[in-house]
């Protein structure tokens, strides 16, 4: 097993690293016109592309997602342990997906256009998308960074993808240089057209030009998506509506400990009509919601703890044993929560009974549960 491991990790980390190693090798070498000509090597480059965005993907969501990152949970859900919030805001998320798909749209075109094939106008269009979905790319990574030494394999992905798009540009501009003579006179009867063509037959400023058609691009595509019930601000909001980021404006609720069992969480986690939450209350040095049928549980036990210990002992255990994964299984899911309250109804009622039975002072007994140190002295 020992050696197996060594396999995995050497692979899980190896890989990566010759994949950025062959990406930067292509930005700052192999995108002239005579290396792209190469047509082993354009398969080559083609296919650990593909892996790069296909895997690196994936890997990258795997990775938040085991670093505890709840991508579908807003700002103001309440969490466990050391989980974290989304990092951006799900209510924007189609205002990012539209920025991404056309930046990758432009990237395609690019790279598999002719170099005759594609006025320049088009091309500089392509890079400004290019540069769109980048600057979401960048900004992610910025959101990101507080959490750095937790997420940080998801940057070697990004730098990747930016490498990637650099050298596709570098491609359409050594393309149209290695091309002898252009005439803006292919590119349509209208003067102006023919005008910025011509302007833009300087294949080296295209990136400058790009930069300046971001702006009406993100406006339009602002414009469209407003139609399709995106806010205006979604661009700023997608970052600011989260909690636990760098850009974060929003705090969300402190987390409780996850060393609680199921019927804290239902406490915890339920709809508050329901479980009926009474007051915060702390379990082993932590802040929890507690509520009656928590409280009722926790005084049945103490009941049996003081009369009969051997009893409680081997309740506790089954109850250590089985109540952790209930409540990892019914954590951030409100309806489960709800429904874990009504199938303990019968139990709460039973232990009530019990306590009544054999405490002078029953409620005095409930009231105390879970009651801060503070409080209770």
């Amino acid at each position: 097993m020992g050696k197996l491991n060594l396999v995995i990790e050497i692979m899980v980390f190896a890989i990566p690293i010759a994949i950025t190693i062959f990406n930067l090798i292509c930005m700052l070498f192999m995108y002239k016109q005579d290396d792209i000509d190469i047509g082993r090597f354009t398969d080559l480059r083609n296919l650990v592309w593909a892996i790069t965005l296909i895997v690196g993907s994936i890997a990258s969501y795997l990775w938040l997602d085991l670093t505890g990152v709840k991508f579908f949970y807003r700002w103001n859900t309440q969490l466990y342990g050391n989980d974290l919030h989304q990092p951006v805001w799900s209510g924007a998320l189609l205002t990012l997906a539209v920025i991404a798909t056309l930046g990758f749209i432009g990237a395609l075109v690019l790279k598999s256009s002719n170099v005759n094939g594609v006025p320049p106008l088009i091309t500089v269009f392509c890079i400004a998308s290019m540069y769109l979905a980048l600057t979401i790319m960048v900004i992610f990574a910025i959101q990101l960074s507080n959490e750095f030494n937790y997420v940080w394999p998801c940057y070697i992905f990004l730098a990747n993808v930016l490498m990637m798009s650099i050298t596709i540009i570098r491609m359409k501009i050594s393309q149209w240089n290695s091309v002898e003579q252009h005439c803006s006179e292919n590119y349509g009867k209208n003067a102006y057209i023919k005008k910025l063509n011509t302007i833009l037959l300087k294949s080296e400023k295209w990136p400058v030009y790009a930069l300046l058609f971001m702006i009406p691009i993100l406006g339009i595509i602002v414009a469209v998506l407003v139609l399709f019930g995106q806010e205006p601000t979604a661009i700023i909001k997608v970052w600011t509506e989260t909690s636990d980021w760098a850009l974060s404006q929003r705090i969300g609720p402190q987390n409780l400990p996850s060393d609680g069992h199921y019927l804290c969480t239902v406490a915890a986690g339920g709809h508050k009509r329901i479980v009926k939450p009474l007051r915060m209350g702390e379990r082993h040095g932590h802040e929890i919601v507690v509520n009656r049928q928590l409280m009722i549980a926790n005084a049945f036990e103490n009941v049996l703890e003081e009369k009969t210990p051997r009893m409680h002992r081997g309740i506790r255990d089954f109850y250590d044993k089985y109540g952790f994964p209930i409540a990892n299984y019914i954590r951030n899911n409100k309806i489960a929560c709800d429904i874990t309250y009504f199938v303990m109804k019968p139990l709460e009622w039973i232990f009530l009974v019990v306590l009544y039975l054999v405490d002078v002072n029953p409620e005095n007994r409930i009231a105390v549960q879970y009651m801060p140190r503070k409080q209770a002295c």
